[in-house]
């Protein structure tokens, strides 16, 4: 049987083009290169299963098993109205950690809301969810089947913000730091008139993004009165001529797209109204990845996929630690700097 070659820093920076120096100080997070870079050397540390001194030890302090003699089977759950980015991204974040231990991960969607004990037991019993070692529930899924999920017997990881006393681990991008992140990029810039975008009823995360705003908006001393702000849902037209009606009559310098598929809309309506970003309007935007169509769009950069490898991590810590306490982490990322903000101050 032929014997598995090490990997090595110098396998890394081999296959990559660059120094050892380099791959070493993108793998233990220090400055000198670009973002691009760093992502490259970490995923392919990832794929390579290298990991660092430091990383090993972390593993053993927190009781991961590094080595398995088992291949265990997980389910990664998703919300049954159909897959977005942040699921795709969650799951290769999961996979790309539980691979690397010999592990198996496969998708399922959950069962309809308000779907009965039998219905939902039967849709368990039908996907053998009794027999897998443990659950991934992304976000999004409707409240009322989320509660099933969490009160199965068996090992969980929410992927989301867990709801008042839930009796399960969680990890999650911390949304509420990059509304603040926003913020005071806009208010740095002069920026106070800023309009917030975004329903804040449909999803924990949602409302979390709006609490954010008005305690950021607060701390820059500003006053925030919801009626000034698009903050509900409506059909497509309802909403174009909520936006532009809120353009028009609040006069906004910059503003604060706090969901993703929003932005879009927000484009359609300045277009209606004449104007143009960032000439008009600075906008910043929540979006869970780089936005294809507006590439140099400022926002806080939200580490989806590192999320599901943080919880992945969680899951294997889970089952080495049954009997301690849950653990909710909220995982913080950088911010981009793009060209779709305006400094106004010196105006």
């Amino acid at each position: 049987m032929p014997i598995k070659k090490k990997i090595t820093l110098k396998t890394i920076a081999d296959q990559l083009g660059l120094t050892v120096h380099t791959v070493s100080k993108a793998l233990r997070g220090l400055p000198g290169m670009s973002e691009q870079t760093r992502s490259q050397v970490i995923e392919l540390a990832t794929q390579m299963g290298y990991r660092t001194k430091e990383q090993e030890r972390v593993m053993a302090v927190e009781q991961i098993p590094i080595y398995s003699s088992k291949s265990r089977r997980f389910a990664f759950i998703v919300p049954n109205t159909g897959l977005v980015s942040i699921h795709q991204s969650l799951y290769e974040g999961i996979q790309s950690r539980l691979s690397e231990f010999g592990h198996k991960l496969e998708m399922l969607f959950a069962p309809r809301e308000a779907a009965s004990d039998s219905e939902f037991d039967e849709w368990a019993d039908k996907h053998d969810l009794f027999f897998t070692d443990g659950l991934f529930l992304a976000p999004m899924i409707s409240p009322g089947t989320e509660e099933q999920l969490i009160h199965l017997p068996i090992p969980k990881i929410l992927l989301n913000y867990p709801p008042p006393v839930a009796s399960v681990d969680s990890v999650i991008w911390d949304v509420s730091s990059a509304v603040h992140q926003s913020v005071r990029h806009l208010t740095a810039k002069g920026h106070r008139r800023i309009l917030y975008i975004g329903d804040i009823h449909l999803h924990r995360g949602f409302r979390l993004r709006w609490q954010a705003f008005q305690e950021a908006m607060f701390n820059a001393g500003i006053s925030v009165n919801e009626k000034q702000h698009l903050t509900r849902m409506g059909t497509k037209d309802t909403y174009i001529q909520m936006l532009t009606d809120i353009l028009t009559q609040e006069k906004p310098t910059a503003i604060l797209a706090g969901i993703e598929h929003d932005l879009a809309w927000v484009y359609y309506a300045c277009s209606l109204l004449g104007r143009k970003i960032p000439i008009d309007y600075s906008l910043i935007g929540l979006e869970h990845s780089p936005n294809e169509r507006i590439p140099d769009l400022t926002r806080p950069k939200l580490p989806i996929k590192e999320v599901g490898v943080r919880g992945a991590d969680r899951m294997l810590w889970r089952l080495s630690n049954p009997s301690l306490p849950y653990e909710h982490i909220r995982l913080q990322g950088g911010f981009y700097e793009g060209g779709t903000v305006l400094d106004i101050a010196g105006d």
